[in-house]
């Protein structure tokens, strides 16, 4: 019988980013005691990497601006496979969100009048994302967890969770470990809100944090969750690429969104070259037209450096390709240009996106008011993930939510740029309330000493193997070479099928990895302990990605290079069978709704 620490309480949330604090927040709110479980340490979370803003249809810069525009913006990006009631939600409730951050205290940059500004992002018809600077996220995260903290809640940081506790299939609690001490800890809870992030760690270049191992994914997918829409990798167009210490950081899109331009080797805005037909009426066909869009002008057409997060980054990728990339395998992304537009152009550069020019400056050598960066696609976010109800982010397992980048829904096949943070607003509030409620309906579910044991052995196994078992860095590395290059950016059957092969040779030398030394901060252990959620996760991002047999958002088949309107009907859902194989099957998208149809119909 294992021993550990045991706690209780009525909602438990696992993630303390955004999505997660807004969730406690909402349940403590509620009346209900809240327990908080994260990975590193509260006010790391990876949110704080969401540079640019988030986007809300306050209308504050350009009156034009509603939540049906902003509707109709994200089914467009998504390629129409949202679920169209999350994107509806999302929609008409962001606004109240950022209100809600405002009113605890955050800073947002601010208009001549006093209200928040709001700037440009690719896929956005208007200037749609409220800001502060360039560090957005790390402004949301000090003020949900100074919010957070009055209302009382308990964190139970550097906190790793090895499984969920089922009683006759509805969730008891969690089991886990304290990574600095080792010790084991049980949280009993009658309800879990899911709120881990994302997945881009199973690739080798991307701009996640360490802790983004798809560890919410694959824990509620082994409890009896459905997972849904995980062949939609988003590759964010524009991560640092030199020097290779740095290689995957994110660059955020606010560069582009002020003004920033894509050029190749040949000095050639290769953007211009190809404007989707979906697009091109919404997108500049010159230099000058894109240039006052950026300055405001409500007559002119957005630049095609702010179309969507999947088209930039092929693009880039074609240009690389086509030997017409920079010297370390990216293009060039310039702000600098502005200079022959903006006579205090630096100033102006410093002012609004300060953490780029400190950036590159202390990592690159390179001062963005003068010259150019070298920048390339990097794994950036998930846009599948556990399938919710989407009113109230509850999974197929009773008790269990899900909010945040690790619930799937919202974004489709591409998620438009700022869409991640008002998803952790809108749908992390609507998780932590419903938790709540379903806490307030439901006695504790019992804990079955039997999970807890299994879940201790394997956890303790690599010690038994000791340094003679297999090396869990190297499992990792081998894992995230094959995904980057097997199933990344563009995709083909035979790549992906050979991916699927090493992927079940890995998971035999996952299961005899071995760690020396002892249960306290021992990284090797830790590394073991994500591999299998690290494997579940790149096995479901490849069966999926094999069984769309068509090119859509973030998915591009070389073999099947075009849409197919068959596919644009359906989700593709991951279930675990019986025996425990990963079974992937397509789903009917419910359908949407006359006066939501008008709108879309009305946008395009």
């Amino acid at each position: 019988m294992a021993e550990y620490q045991t706690h209780s309480y009525d909602v438990l949330v696992i993630g303390a980013g955004g999505a997660g604090l807004r969730a406690a927040i909402e349940a403590a709110a509620s009346g209900v005691s809240v327990g908080v479980v994260c990975k590193s340490l509260l006010g790391k979370a990876h949110t704080v990497m969401a540079e640019g803003g988030v986007a809300a249809a306050l209308a504050n810069v350009d009156e034009r601006d509603n939540w049906r525009v902003h509707f109709a913006d994200t089914m467009r990006g998504g390629q129409y496979l949202n679920n169209w009631r999350m994107a509806e939600l999302h929609a008409k409730e962001a606004p109240d969100r950022v209100r809600d951050l405002e009113a605890w205290g955050a800073l947002f940059d601010r208009t001549q009048e006093g209200r928040i500004l709001q700037r440009n992002f690719g896929g956005h018809r208007y200037p749609r994302l409220a800001h502060v600077g360039d560090r957005t996220g790390l402004e949301m995260i000090r003020t949900l967890q100074d919010h957070g903290i009055h209302q009382g809640m308990t964190v139970h940081m550097e906190c790793t969770v090895l499984t969920l506790l089922l009683d006759g299939g509805r969730i008891a609690g969690a089991f886990g470990y304290d990574r600095e001490r080792g010790h084991f800890i049980l949280w009993k809870a009658k309800a879990v809100v899911m709120a881990t992030g994302g997945i881009g760690r199973a690739f080798k270049v991307t701009s996640n944090s360490w802790e983004y191992t798809g560890d919410g994914q694959a824990l509620a997918y082994r409890a009896g969750a459905e997972l849904m829409d995980m062949e939609f990798v988003q590759f964010h167009p524009t991560g640092m690429v030199w020097p290779p210490s740095v290689a995957g950081l994110l660059v955020t899109e606010g560069v582009r969104g002020e003004g920033g331009i894509l050029v190749n080797s040949e000095g050639r805005r290769f953007m211009f070259d190809d404007i989707p037909e979906n697009y091109r009426s919404q997108t500049a066909d010159n230099e000058e037209e894109g240039w006052r869009y950026t300055q405001g002008d409500k007559s002119a057409r957005r630049p095609p450096e702010l179309l969507t997060r999947d088209h930039v980054a092929r693009c880039i990728n074609r240009e690389v390709k086509a030997g017409r990339g920079s010297p370390h395998g990216g293009v060039f992304l310039d702000i600098a240009w502005i200079k022959k537009r903006l006579p205090d152009a630096e100033a102006h550069i410093k002012k609004k996106l300060p953490s780029m020019y400190h950036q590159f400056k202390q990592l690159a050598g390179i001062d963005i008011t003068k010259e150019a960066m070298e920048i390339g696609p990097t794994t950036h976010y998930m846009m599948g993930g556990v399938r919710v109800d989407g009113d109230t982010q509850m999974s197929t397992v009773p008790g269990l939510f899900a909010a945040g980048e690790v619930a799937a829904g919202l974004h489709g096949a591409n998620r438009l740029g700022g869409n991640s943070l008002s998803d952790l607003l809108v749908f992390g509030k609507r998780a932590g309330e419903h938790a709540a409620i379903f806490a307030k309906g439901n006695a504790q579910a019992a804990v079955d000493d039997s999970q807890i044991d299994a879940a201790a052995k394997f956890a303790l196994a690599p010690f038994e193997r000791g340094p003679s078992g297999a090396n869990p860095y190297a499992v990792q590395y081998e894992l995230q070479e094959h995904m980057q290059n097997l199933v990344g950016i563009v995709r083909q059957e035979s790549e992906m099928l050979q991916a699927l092969e090493i992927i079940s040779k890995l998971r035999e030398k996952e299961a005899q990895t071995g760690t020396g030394g002892h249960r306290q901060y021992n990284n090797g252990w830790h590394t073991a302990m994500d591999l299998p959620n690290m494997l579940d996760i790149s096995e479901a991002i490849a069966r999926s990605a094999v069984l769309r047999k068509e090119s859509r958002g973030a998915q591009f088949r070389e073999d099947y290079p075009e849409k197919d309107a068959q596919w644009g009907k359906v989700n593709n859902v991951i279930r675990r069978g019986a025996s425990g194989e990963m079974i992937v099957e397509q789903r009917p998208i419910p359908e949407m709704p006359a006066e939501l149809k008008q709108i879309v119909e009305e946008m395009k």
